[in-house]
């Protein structure tokens, strides 16, 4: 299948930021390991029921906090079960991004992304990740709004 997240960054001129390995950096230790930095540069893309399907990125080292998840979502945090992932996002788990997604999937980036001014989201697969600024990152995931949900 092809990856319509390469693809985007390809056009528009930064397909050079694409770091490809050769094994999985589907978790955010994976893909610290695989980009040689640390857990907490690493922008993951988690994949949620709210009722419809939303996506919030956040820091690799941020946990998800329930009670802010339901105050500012209005429903408890429910992820999206593994094998509905790539049908309901267009990415597979452990490959999700925030980019060239699902019609009507919104995203939202948590605050803290404003920790660092760089980041390592994926881009699509399993065994990528794209290096983007916080700018870049909320203009390229065309994200609906910040959101503080993390502890």
């Amino acid at each position: 299948m092809e990856n319509k997240a390469v693809r985007y960054f390809t056009e528009i001129g930064l397909g050079d930021r694409i770091k490809e390995f050769d094994h999985s950096s589907a978790t955010v230790a994976l893909a610290a390991q695989a980009l040689g930095c640390e857990e907490r540069q690493i922008a993951k893309t988690l994949a949620f029921l709210a009722p419809d399907p939303i996506l919030v990125v956040c820091g690799g080292a941020s946990r998800v906090d329930n009670a802010k998840y339901r105050q500012t979502f209005g429903c408890k945090a429910k992820m999206i079960p593994f094998e509905e992932v790539e049908v309901l996002v267009g990415y597979p788990a452990g490959g999700v991004c925030p980019f060239c997604i699902n019609e009507g999937v919104k995203v939202y980036l948590d605050e803290s992304l404003k920790e660092l001014e760089t980041w390592y989201p994926a881009c699509g697969a399993r065994n990528n990740a794209i290096e983007l600024s916080v700018e870049e990152l909320e203009e390229h995931s065309h994200a609906i709004k910040w959101v503080d949900i993390t502890k």
